[in-house]
């Protein structure tokens, strides 16, 4: 989107940004309410004082302001957002940003600028032209609207919001549609300055994040990286406000640093599990590459974290490769309500922004580093024209990503005893352990398979499977529990239940290579988290080492290469599957060839193996309909694989061909090319000349009959002689010149321009009795002179037409 050029700039001092009534919602108005305010006030002074129905304490829409800042820097664009949760929506909105205390009646009780993002949305209302509202009213769930801050002195702001859904109007003066933000001290400037304020809910709280990448040639065509785009793995954390993993106006960590340049998670992890103290959770997921898939064909990659009292934030960033040093993600989102409550949901759209450690302006520009190191800052449309996102009429930056943050589950005794819906008391009852067997005695099953190995061979979690087979069910009203049991588990020395043996914490990621080029060395760690009730020693091992090969050449023809990333999940579920990780060039050959470095590599992988159980199949389905209309064809069909695929590879054939025979198609009737016009059937006068075609294929089944066969067209010679003495001689004179020729022939041939010819054949039968036949005649070349230059000398052919009588 970009921003409207529109715009409505207003002096300042201490303000108030106010959500108001909209232009369109005035028919939700009495004429006699608007009555009772004074003609000599202004519009926007109006609707302001005309509030509606005010609804205390109504959640189901909320307005928030972009990073949920408490203090705004004088001049800075933010980016204000008025949702409502579905299913709920509103049909109409005002926005004026008024200066604290004041009642808005006044051109200087005005302050701040207001920017359109999408004119098809909102636009600045005619009557009162500081308020921006709708374009059309209709039902929305969201609008997005910039308001650039008034100069500083100006002071505290506080945003305001109302809404229209259907004909009631919604206003409220505190809570979900109020937000007060206050003028930044000057001394602060270029750091998050964002008061974090103690968390009072109890007990703790689970959360999955999700993460959506719409980073795609699609959406940003500008110099998209076709070859390797991709996000990098997902690092963060839970923590406390004590620890801060990145911010705006900060300067990024060497963790921070290796993420936003090189997509590598480890120094990151690392310096996490460093603040152990401060971090409830470490929030991983895999990398995407590409950085797009349609959701169809690969899910987007989530985390599941927990939050605490003291640990009630989270951060994470995952960067967008390739590129500078260009990432997305949340610093500091805080999941404690003010009411002493879990957050349910945060969805959050989100922009690039710059680690501040790398100089490039564009997703392949060679490394530059930034000396000295910059602070961490969004990315904007203005900040270079080579840029990929860059606009020159200042526009918002279309979104790369969105982050769902969800809540699913509570846990403990919680302060804050109004629950947010049914389906959230649902889905935070812990289910119960059921001791006894609930299957129903109409289900006969198989005993259950032994426990397959854990999936893990490690202290992380794992699980391990059992199977059994549904021989028979004897009713069908009664559904069948299912034929599949997980139970989770972990590696050899790693069980709470084994007193002798003591619990270890996961794996650190291995550390970074030793040497930048070459064979070097890398380690990793571990610590005990339970030692051995018995009071034995530990003697499982806290460290590991292992040579690292970073580039293998370093020659000025070979390039520089980025750590190994994490190995994706196997590919199956059971038995053999395969792997993939990736890697990038960090620096191209000095001697500018090409970079010949694999940049992935797979190998096999083995899961708990494939326990084989018989094929639960539907019944057949009908045959199709035959596959042509006539003749013959195929027909299929087909039956359904009812047991789960994580069962094993299912053998039996699921779907059958066969051949079909339907009545023949009609066969039209084939012709002859048309034979050359016969000879005129007068010798002078008017006469006809015929040609013919034959018959070679009769119509059958139907097919198309035969056309005309012969054809006929007139001929005249010369006209003939009224006096009879003279044609009848001239006709006998004719007739002993033929006879003579003939003779001639019979004797010696024909003479020719440089041959000699043999006399014309008879000529043939006619080839009907009537209607109109054809004869033919052939005279072959007897010798040829040696002498002769002449071509003419062919073998000819004569055609006359003959029973022309009717039939």
């Amino acid at each position: 989107m970009r921003l409207s050029p529109a715009s409505v700039k207003l002096s300042g001092s201490p303000a108030l940004l106010a959500l108001a009534l909209p232009l369109a919602a005035a028919l939700a108005f009495s004429d006699e309410t608007l009555d009772k305010v004074p003609k000599s006030e202004g519009y926007c002074s109006r609707i302001l004082r005309v509030q509606g129905t005010r609804r205390e304490g109504y959640t189901e829409f909320s307005l928030r302001v972009e990073g949920d800042p408490d203090f705004y820097k004088p001049g800075t664009s933010y980016r204000v957002t008025l949702s409502a949760a579905p299913p709920s929506y509103f049909r109409g909105f005002t926005l004026i940003a008024l200066k604290e205390n004041r009642e808005g009646d006044k051109e200087e009780d005005h302050a701040g600028t207001f920017q359109i993002i999408d004119e098809e949305e909102t636009q600045f209302m005619s009557n009162c032209p500081v308020a921006v509202t709708e374009s059309t009213p209709r039902r929305r769930t969201r609008i997005q609207v910039f308001w650039i801050a008034p100069p500083a002195g100006t002071g505290c702001v506080i945003l305001k919001a109302s809404i229209v859904q259907k004909r009631i109007i919604y206003f409220q003066d505190e809570g979900s549609l109020t937000k007060k933000v206050c003028e930044q001290d000057s001394t602060f400037d270029g750091v998050t300055d964002r008061p974090i304020l103690d968390c009072c809910a109890c007990g703790t709280a689970k959360y999955r994040l999700t993460f959506y990448g719409n980073w795609s040639e699609k959406t940003h065509p500008k110099d998209y990286p076709r070859r390797a785009n991709h996000w990098s793995a997902i690092i963060g954390g839970s923590h406390s406000k004590n620890y801060v993993l990145w911010e705006y106006g900060g300067y990024a960590s060497e963790g921070v640093k290796q993420v936003a340049e090189l997509g590598s998670p480890v120094k990151m992890e690392e310096e996490i599990r460093q603040q152990s103290d401060e971090v409830l959770t470490v929030i991983k997921a895999k990398a995407q590459w590409p950085a797009w898939q349609p959701l169809n064909v690969r899910a987007a990659p989530s985390a599941e974290f927990s939050v605490d009292r003291t640990r009630h934030l989270m951060s994470f960033l995952t960067m967008m490769g390739p590129s500078p040093d260009w990432n997305v993600g949340l610093s500091a989102e805080d999941l404690c309500t003010k009411e002493c409550g879990w957050v349910q949901k945060v969805v959050q759209d989100l922009i690039p922004w710059d680690a501040g450690t790398d100089s490039g302006v564009t997703y392949e520009s060679p490394n530059k580093p930034t000396i000295p190191q910059e602070k961490i800052r969004p990315l904007t449309s203005l900040d270079h024209p080579q840029s990929p996102f860059y606009d020159p009429e200042g526009g918002s930056i279309t979104q790369v990503a969105r982050v769902v943050i969800e809540r699913i589950a509570r846990k403990g005794e919680q302060c804050n005893i109004v629950p947010d819906n049914v389906d959230d008391i649902v889905a935070d009852l812990a289910p119960e352990e059921k001791d006894e067997d609930d299957t129903p005695e109409t289900c006969i099953y198989s005993n259950w398979s032994p426990w397959s190995a854990c999936s893990s061979s490690t202290c992380d979690k794992g699980k391990r499977m059992r199977q059994r087979m549904l021989k028979a069910q004897l009713d069908l009203s009664v559904p069948c529990p299912d034929t599949q049991d997980f139970q989770p588990c972990m590696g050899p020395g790693c069980s709470d239940e084994d007193g002798s043996t003591c619990t270890m914490s996961e794996w650190i990621t291995w550390s970074p290579c030793s040497i930048s080029c070459g064979t070097g060395m890398r380690s990793r760690e571990r610590y005990v988290k339970q030692f051995p009730e018995d009071g034995s020693v530990c003697t499982l091992p806290t460290e590991e080492t292992e040579k690292c090969t970073v580039n293998e050449e370093c020659s000025p023809s070979s390039c520089l290469m980025t750590e190994w990333g994490e190995w994706d999940e196997c590919s199956a579920t059971c038995g053999m599957g395969m792997k993939k990780r990736h890697r990038m060039v960090k620096m191209s050959p000095a001697d500018g060839s090409m970079c010949k470095a694999e940049t992935s590599q797979a190998e096999k992988c083995m899961m708990p193996e494939c326990h084989t159980i018989p094929c639960l199949l539907s019944p057949w389905s009908e045959w199709s309909d035959c596959s042509v209309t006539c003749g013959k064809g195929m027909r299929t069909r087909q039956r359904m694989l009812k047991s789960l695929a994580e069962l094993g590879d299912c053998n039996e054939e699921l779907e059958q061909v066969e051949k079909c025979m339907l009545p023949e198609c009609p066969i039209d009737c084939e012709l002859t090319e048309w034979s050359q016009w016969s000879e005129c059937n007068k010798s002078c006068g008017k006469g006809h000349m015929i040609r013919t075609r034959m018959i070679q294929m009769e119509p059958q089944f139907g097919g198309a009959p035969c056309p005309e066969t012969v054809q006929r067209k007139k001929c005249r010679i010369r006209k003939c002689l009224r006096n009879p003495s003279i044609q009848k001689l001239r006709w006998r004179e004719a007739r002993e010149s033929r006879r003579s020729e003939q003779l001639r022939e019979e004797s010696d041939g024909e003479q020719f321009p440089g041959c000699r010819m043999r006399p014309w054949t008879a000529w043939s039968e006619c080839t009907k009795l009537c209607g109109g036949g054809i004869q033919e005649r052939y005279m072959t070349v007897k010798k040829r002179f040696k002498s002769s230059q002449f071509t003419s000398c062919k073998d000819k052919k004569e055609i006359r037409a003959c029973n022309v009588h009717p039939c």
